[in-house]
């Protein structure tokens, strides 16, 4: 019987230094809370959408594109560790695209979108990206757009951040 006692209070040990060791690593060391994913954007003008989420909160890029062969590019999505803030990135890795994008759109679900930035080209670490200019892309609540006649086709980083509508207690 004390055989018995002694395995149970040991695994009450193990299970209360869990929960303890739980409660004080901050969320991000958990992977839900951001991911990268992979996905070739492919040319030949026809319309495509990859979506990625973390709970609630969603990211869709849609886009048509042109010219060259699949690229591959990724997505990072990211949840803040109060959960207020959700971040979609959508980027080609090398820095430079060969294809010319017809048009483009990144909708955020379950946020308002407060910053977005996109780019025509990124370069290297210690270099500027170039950003596209203001007039080539519009931000809504929960979508970033090309801008019709205005935007020139060159796409290689696109980021959105938005608030959560997290309610509190």
């Amino acid at each position: 019987m004390a055989t018995q006692n002694n395995s149970c209070a040991f695994h009450q040990a193990i299970l209360l230094v869990f929960v303890l060791v739980a409660a004080f690593v901050p969320t991000d060391a958990f992977p839900e809370n951001k991911k990268t994913v992979d996905f070739n954007v492919r040319p030949g003008g026809m319309v495509h959408t990859f979506t990625e989420s973390i709970r609630e909160y969603e990211c869709s890029f849609t886009y048509a594109s042109q010219g060259g062969t699949n690229e591959q590019w990724q997505m990072s999505v990211d949840l803040s560790d109060d959960d207020r803030l959700f971040t979609c990135s959508v980027f080609r890795p090398q820095g430079k695209s060969y294809l010319f994008f017809t048009q483009f759109k990144a909708e955020l679900k379950g946020t308002k979108i407060e910053y977005a930035s996109a780019y025509s080209q990124t370069l290297p670490a210690g270099h500027s990206d170039e950003p596209l200019k203001p007039e080539e892309f519009t931000v809504g609540d929960s979508t970033v757009t090309h801008t019709e006649g205005k935007f020139r086709a060159q796409l290689t980083k696109l980021t959105a951040t938005g608030r959560t509508r997290r309610k509190e207690l």
